[in-house]
């Protein structure tokens, strides 16, 4: 069974930081690629960013370029997302999802999903 465990969720002032894993499971993780996406209260879903575990390439949305990484450690099947100088409006639930390579930003292009975990950046 496929699982990928979100935690590091949690609130922080603004310009503070914090850091999200993501633990899979159920598959082999490398040839794959893992997406952090973001859900703000009435707002649709953003693709945050993105790294194929293979290669390492990543991908970043603009609005989180200069502040936000992500890595990954194959050994341990898991992805990160460190998160620095939050701003309110990263405020949202995380999610981490696994798919091919080739994924692209677009929710639809990923196989498996987890649970959020919240984030809250404070003013």
């Amino acid at each position: 069974e496929v699982q990928l465990q979100a935690s590091g969720g949690g609130l922080v002032q603004a310009g503070g930081s914090l850091r999200l894993s993501c633990v899979a499971s159920g598959f082999a993780f490398d040839g794959y690629a893992i997406a952090w996406f973001r859900q703000a209260p009435g707002k649709e879903s953003e693709g945050v960013s993105s790294i194929t575990l293979t290669e390492g390439r990543t991908v970043y949305a603009d609005s989180v370029k200069g502040r936000f990484t992500i890595s990954s450690d194959n050994v341990k099947k898991t992805a990160y997302l460190q998160m620095n100088s939050l701003k309110p409006e990263d405020t949202g639930v995380y999610f981490c999802a696994a798919g091919p390579e080739g994924a692209t930003m677009e929710p639809s292009s990923w196989w498996y999903w987890g649970q959020g975990t919240k984030v809250t950046v404070s003013s």
